[in-house]
């Protein structure tokens, strides 16, 4: 049997792409001395490569060059599903939306391509152009030499949508209006709580 089952399988390339492109922070995996190195960062999406950069000192930056296999895991909303909120008997469950890749990693050498990617990526999250950062911004040019800039080839797609969609079509509706309170809700739950 696939796991996940084929109903939360959503391989459609533009959902997974669209999905990237909302909730860019993404979990890179890399293995180094059969141990797990693991950072979040923010990686954009450009014609079936994903780029980003790391601070140098990172111990992951080494692995990130000459095609090394890495795993990146987006993560969007997800949230506990109560039975009482449906319309049918049914048991708990947690609803996800995730999106596995797998890849290749080479390094961006290029200072010139480095900080084109950095500008790329300010540019992609401030779609309203509220910061922009220019080429010539001297605390980018300080900050280059302790950046190593990376692309990922991207070998292998899945996405995991787990959304209540092997109930009836209320249910469903149901289950999805409960992700989007509860991703809202435990976000401001926690941060005010926290912070």
């Amino acid at each position: 049997m696939a796991y996940p089952p084929k109903i939360h399988q959503d391989n459609n390339k533009a959902h997974m792409i669209a999905m990237m492109a909302k909730f860019p922070l993404a979990t890179l995996i890399s293995v180094k001395n059969d141990e797990p190195v693991v950072t979040h960062l923010p990686l954009i999406y450009n014609d079936n490569k994903l780029i980003g950069h790391v601070d140098k000192f990172n111990p992951q930056a080494e692995l990130l060059k000459d095609n090394q296999p890495v795993t990146i895991i987006f993560s969007g909303p997800q949230c506990y599903i109560s039975p009482s909120m449906y319309k049918t008997e049914q048991l708990p469950t947690w609803n996800y939306v995730k999106v596995h890749l797998k890849g290749i990693a080479t390094e961006i050498t290029d200072a010139d391509k480095i900080k084109q990617s950095m500008i790329n990526m300010t540019t992609f999250l401030e779609p309203e152009n509220a910061y922009i950062l220019k080429a010539d911004n001297p605390k980018m040019e300080a900050y280059l030499p302790y950046v190593k800039g990376f692309e990922i080839t991207i070998s292998h797609w899945e996405g995991k949508f787990k959304l209540s969609q092997n109930r009836n079509t209320e249910d469903f509706e149901l289950a999805k209006q409960e992700l989007i309170k509860q991703h809202q809700k435990s976000i401001e739950k926690f941060l005010n709580k926290m912070f």
